[in-house]
This record gives structure tokens, sequence and C-alpha cells, in this order.
């Protein structure tokens, strides 16, 4: 075989693998995304140091939202838990965090005190923490049916944000140990994960060669005009992105190991499984944990670099997105998931807000009119603008219009999401092919047969005799 034959041999046995193929997906997916945003921002005039910012807030929140997604999939995708209370159980990992960060002699008499712990302690604090809050609910209530389930787990999701904000818990004292949520206040994050990053870059960690290469890299992005602080976003961005491939990998592999086969098997057939020996109780208790704490994680590594978190950010909505996620790239697959995830802060989240800033470049906004009547009414004299000002004006409001219509016609047109009909059996022998070409050699139809059951019974007749 020539040179150019081995070449074009080797990129289809790439395209067949499954690996591969999925991450091209995802990198396609993102590359043309940036590509779109890089085509229109720079032909408005955008400078640089924007358009790096919009690119990396895509980036930023595609990786969070992948990673709370993952874990619904776990939960949803897998093993058929409704888990309706996403945001309870990330509030749970970020509160935390923050209160096993904070110092204990805070420097304003505002802040909350807490236990003082470096931010690595803390983060893995409130990742057990949101695992243990899911191991509680877990034990009593997945022994519900689904629709009981989500019932529970909204619930409680209420429960939390309500305690988070109440005065109660806003400061309160554990075995001589001042610590508190802030109420509706909020608490402030001194365990921002990003700090690491900002320190690498203002001090090398106090290690020469580490002072070297950070300002190496500073320099080399001043010389194309980007900011410090940009810099310092893109590199946590970086960070996040790579944590999001470990647990990517790592949802991949339950799903593929005995474990996994045991939940997927669950989702199919919860009896015929409990009749094969399984603890299905067990098995779906480890599956709510594990999901919970990485709930736990997406929220802390989103939150915590925002300085501050405040109850109300943990609303149902936004169970609601991670839901959307899910939806969009198919319930099963974690490929999906991730570019659910690329498609929806892209399209449903960051899309109209950069629409709107393209239209701000372009045209002089008027001030918007008070009422959706008004606006309707300046088209009858050929004049848009008031109406681009009112729907400018209501961008939360009509996002959650837009977002309902996307879902509809997803319902609609595609049930089963992007990448949904790529279903993971329980099972890892597809006994509908012939066993020559599984190669596992295991007893199955033979060639050019259709019937699954064909060409068994000779042999079964045999083993009677």
């Amino acid at each position: 075989m020539s040179r150019a034959g081995n070449v074009v041999e080797s990129v289809r046995a790439r395209l067949a693998d499954s690996d591969y193929s999925d991450r091209s997906l995802i990198v396609g997916t993102m590359l043309a995304i940036y590509v779109l945003y890089l085509l229109v921002g720079f032909s408005l005039g955008f400078d640089v140091n924007g358009q790096v910012n919009a690119l990396q807030r895509i980036t930023f929140l595609t990786a969070v939202f992948a990673m709370a997604g993952l874990a619904l999939n776990l939960h949803w995708g897998y093993t058929g838990l409704f888990n309706v209370g996403i945001a309870g159980f990330m509030a749970v990992g970020v509160y935390a965090m923050g209160m096993a960060t904070a110092p204990q002699n805070p420097e304003t008499t505002t802040a909350v005190p807490g236990l003082g712990l470096p931010i690595p302690v803390g983060i893995l604090i409130g990742i057990l923490a949101a695992a243990l809050a899911g191991l509680i609910v877990a034990l009593p209530a997945l022994r519900l049916r689904a629709d009981y389930l989500a019932i529970v787990t909204l619930g409680l999701s209420e429960i939390v944000r309500l305690s988070f904000s109440s005065n109660t818990l806003g400061e309160f004292t554990i075995a001589g140990t001042t610590m508190g949520t802030g109420g509706n206040s909020g608490i402030n994050l001194v365990g921002d994960p990003s700090k690491i990053v900002r320190q690498f870059y203002e001090t090398g960690f106090g290690i020469g060669p580490l002072s070297d290469l950070s300002g190496a890299i500073l320099d080399s992005f001043a010389s194309v005009g980007i900011e410090q602080i940009v810099v310092i976003n893109l590199s946590y961005t970086v960070v996040v992105v790579g944590i999001l491939g470990f647990v990517y990998v790592l949802v991949q592999r339950l799903g593929n190991s005995p474990f996994g086969r045991s939940l997927k098997a669950i989702k199919e057939d919860e009896e015929t499984t409990q009749s094969l020996g399984k603890n299905t109780q067990l098995l779906k208790a480890k599956s709510f944990v594990i999901g919970c704490g990485l709930l736990g994680l997406a929220a802390i590594l989103w939150q915590g670099s925002r300085g501050l978190t405040t109850p109300d950010t943990y609303m149902i909505e936004l169970t609601v997105f991670i839901w959307v996620v899910v939806i969009i790239g198919g319930a099963g697959s974690n490929t999906g998931t991730v570019l659910g995830a690329a498609l929806f802060v892209s399209i449903l989240d960051e899309g109209p807000r950069f629409f709107r800033d393209i239209v701000n470049a372009t045209f002089d906004i008027p001030r918007a009119p008070t009422s959706i009547v008004e606006a309707v009414g300046s088209i009858g004299e050929g004049d848009l603008m008031p109406l681009l000002a009112y729907v400018f004006g209501e961008l939360a409001a009509l996002q959650f219009v837009l977002l309902g219509v996307v879902l509809i016609l997803i319902i609609k047109r595609r049930p089963e999401g992007l990448m949904g009909h790529r279903k993971e059996p329980a099972s890892t022998l597809d006994i509908s092919r012939p066993a020559t070409e599984r190669g596992d050699g295991a007893p199955g139809p033979p060639a050019g047969s259709s019937d699954p059951e064909a060409g068994t019974g000779e042999k079964e007749d045999a083993t009677d005799e």
C-alpha cells in the first residue's frame, strides 16, 4: 500500500475510534464558536482584550456547566435518578468551602469569620460536604419513585437556600469557633481558587524559576497588548478546563466499569437488576453521592472566582440551566453534555449579551420605552430603535423566553438530544452481531442472519442431550 493509502487508512481508523471522534466533536465545536465570535468582534473593531475576555468567559462557563452536567448525567443519564435539587448541592459545596477558608479574625467587622484553613483544604471540604449532603438525601429518598424523588430534592434545595439566607446561620458559634453564612448578604469567598493562579503570576510562589516563567508569560502576552488581569483569568480558565477533562475521563470510566454498567441496568430495569443479586439501593446511593460531590466541585470553581456568593445565586433557575445542558446534549452521553454546555453558553447565555454589545457598538440606541405597547407601536412609524432598546432592557426575561422556545423545539424535533442516539447499553456485548465480528468468542447469530437467536438452537440441543 502506498504512503497516501496508509495515511487514509490511519485517518479512517481514528475517525472510527469513538474516543477520537468525541474529542474531535468537542474541539471542532469550540473552534467554530471561537471563530464566529472573533469574526464578529474584529469586524466591529473590538479590542484584543475585549475579544480575549469574551472567549475566556465562554470557555470558563462552558467548562463549569459541562462539569455540573456530567454530574447530572451520572444521576439521570446513567442511573435514572431525577435530581431537581442541583442548586442546593452546589450551594452546600460553595458555602462549606467559604466557611472553611474564611480567616478566624477578619480585617473588617462586616466579614464573617471562619476556620482559616488553606484553599486546597477548603476545596476538599466543600466537595466532601456536598457529597455528604447527597448521602443524607440518598438514604431515605432513593426509595421513592422518580417524581417523588424530584419533589424531595427540589424541596431540599429550597431548604438549603433559605437556611443560608437566614439570620440564624448568618453567624453562629460551635465549640468556641465562630463562623456563618452571612445571611442575605452572602459570604466572602476568601478561599478563591483563582488566587493560586494570581499568586503564581505575582510572586511565583517565592520560587525563582517559577517567577521567571510567570514573568516571561506576562511579557509575551503584553507584547500583543493583553493585560495582566486578562492573562490571569485566561490561565485560571485553562486550569478549570483541565479539571473538566479529569472529570470527563472519570465519569466516562465509571460508565464503562462494572459499577457503571450496573447503574445503566438499574435505569433500564431496576427490578430485574435487583433479581440478579445487585444491591440497587447501595448502587444508587453511590451514584448520587459521587454526582453531588462533582456538583460541589463545579460550584466551587465557578463561584469561588467571583469572591462572593449569595443565596439568590442558587435559585431554581440554576437547576433548570444544568438540566437544559443535559437535554440539549442528550441524556447518557458525556460528549453530548459537553457539547450541550458549549451551545447553551455561547447561544442562550452569552449570545444575547454579545449581540447587545454588537448593536450598541453599531447603532445609537435610544432610551428604552416604559412598556411593550409603546415599543411595538413605534414599528408602525418605521422606527425599530425603541423596540431594540426595550428588548435590551428586558434581556434577562427574554432569555428565558428564548430558552423555552429552544426546549420546545428540541423536545419536538429531537427529544433524545444531540448525542442521545448513542445510547450505551448495560451489556458490554452486542449479541445482535455474530461472534466472529465481535471477536469475543461468545455465542451469537451466524454471519448473514438477521435473527439474534439464530444458530443457537443446535448448541442448546447438544447441551440438553
